[in-house]
């Protein structure tokens, strides 16, 4: 039949070629813009999908850029530690130094005292000064902030890591469960029956006594203790009020390094027998080693350094110096709570507890090295009651020793810490974003992108199929043609 109303097959025609031409711009577009998806109606499963892999993707990016970054900040908080290092080993030498008054004069004394002066003005300037844009770093103001600690039972506090969370504070409960001990050993007896030479041996060193028949536990007492500081034993009455009650022998130190050991070197006939549990216990015991106190702390058991507890835990890392009555106090307790401070770093892709570090960094200032029992930094500077001038110079080097080597302790643990949280933290977690926004790219990319190789193939076919359906509508025009042969003409 033939009708001229309807070309049917230039419709069809034309209805192919638009789908060619469709399919033809679809190439045109992914080859122009690398993207198979362009718009939701690409693939709307596969833009929701690569849309929340680009999210991801760019939090990791910053993820990464965020722990660089935390990286380059402790960089410069250890650079200034190792410099105020330096300045601390060099007063450490200058008081040894001094300690030398045998073969140094008064006025090379005052030297080195101004030279340490100099040095711990320096330590204070450092810490007020060292900043990461405009961010001080170790003047304190990264440190945690705690409130309700008793000072008669915590004498030391040290708070290097604590999570918050959603929490505005942190409780901390602190319980004895194990207390410190020191080292003793126990002689009942008011006087010696005979001439004995005893060895007595302690954390610092080894001393030899002689005692002679009817020496007085009093006696003993004095003259232990004189030497006290060559072996770190000292001797107590077991009851003052009563000399004949006997003596104790005992570390200065508490702890599982501390000892008192006896050894009897010579005796003429007389006995000297030592107990380690009190005065009426077995005799004959002569050595005795000190205890580590133990506590819980929210709910965790520390490790304990003689009167030191220390809690290492992912959501609070401290220890704590006890008090010596309230450490050797089996079942007491205290509680405090950290209301804020320290220093959080974001380090992963999602703002979450589990992603982030946040620690505290202690001033560093004369004013804050030491501590409250052998003292701080400033004491040692002219005018201080440790200065090497104006006094005993011997005793004051002593105790400014003291307090120079706790001064080191504290700066080498931070750049120790800090180096730790570098190392096996930062870096780690470098490595690992990269290596997820590797993994998430190629997701992404194959997802999203456009296969070049598939892509001129379809639009080879496409731009055939155009040229084909072009010359296929211009034969359908054609055919309607026919009819006029029909009306003769």
């Amino acid at each position: 039949m033939s009708r001229v109303n309807l070309n049917i097959p230039a419709v069809q025609a034309q209805r192919q070629l638009a789908v060619t031409n469709k399919s033809l711009q679809t190439s045109l577009q992914r080859l122009s813009s690398g993207l198979r998806i362009n718009r939701g109606a690409d693939d709307p499963a596969g833009l929701i999908v690569s849309t929340r892999l680009r999210s991801e993707i760019a939090a990791a990016d910053q993820a990464i850029r965020n722990s660089e970054r935390a990286i380059n900040v402790i960089a410069t908080a250890e650079g200034a530690l190792a410099e105020i290092q330096t300045l601390l080993l060099d007063i450490r030498d200058l008081t040894i130094e001094a300690a030398n008054t045998g073969a140094f004069s008064e006025d090379e004394i005052r030297a080195n005292q101004l030279q340490i002066d100099n040095a711990v003005e320096s330590i204070t300037r450092i810490a007020n000064t060292t900043n990461f844009a405009g961010r001080k770093l170790i003047n304190g103001s990264l440190d945690f902030i705690t409130s309700g600690v008793e000072t008669d039972k915590l004498n030391v506090l040290n708070i290097f890591r604590a999570k918050f969370g959603a929490a505005s504070d942190i409780q901390v409960d602190v319980q004895v469960l194990q207390s410190a001990q020191k080292g003793q050993l126990y002689f009942a007896t008011s006087t010696i029956n005979g001439d004995v030479t005893i060895e007595l041996t302690g954390s610092e060193g080894v001393l030899s006594l002689s005692l002679f028949s009817g020496q007085t536990a009093s006696a003993i007492v004095e003259a232990v203790n004189n030497q006290t500081a060559a072996n770190g034993i000292e001797a107590v009455l077991i009851n003052s009020a009563n000399p004949a009650s006997g003596m104790v022998f005992r570390s200065v130190g508490y702890g599982s390094d501390e000892f008192v050991k006896i050894s009897v070197i010579s005796d003429s006939g007389g006995t000297f027998t030592t107990s380690v549990q009190d005065a009426s216990g077995a005799a004959g015991q002569l050595y005795d080693e000190g205890q580590d106190v133990e506590a819980l702390i929210n709910g965790t058991r520390t490790l304990g350094d003689g009167l030191k507890a220390i809690l290492n835990t992912t959501l609070l890392t401290m220890d704590i110096t006890l008090d010596e009555d309230f450490a050797t106090s089996v079942g007491s307790t205290t509680t405090f709570n950290i209301t804020g401070g320290g220093a959080l770093f974001q380090l992963g892709p999602q703002v979450a507890p589990n992603q982030q570090e946040q620690i505290g960094i202690p001033a560093i200032s004369a004013a804050r090295l030491g501590n409250p029992l052998i003292g701080f930094l400033t004491e040692i500077v002219t005018g201080g009651n440790k200065s090497l001038v104006g006094g005993d110079t011997i005793q004051a080097a002593n105790q400014a020793s003291n307090i120079i080597d706790e001064a080191l302790d504290q700066v080498s643990v931070l750049r120790g810490r800090l180096g730790a949280l570098e190392r096996n933290m930062l870096d780690t977690n470098i490595r690992q974003l990269q290596i997820t926004f590797e993994n998430l790219t190629a997701s992404e990319s194959v997802i999203r992108d456009t296969d070049f190789a598939v892509e001129t193939t379809e639009l080879t076919r496409a731009q055939i199929l155009q040229a084909a359906g072009t010359s296929v509508l211009a034969v359908a025009n054609t055919i309607n043609q026919n009819v006029l042969s029909l009306l003769g003409g």
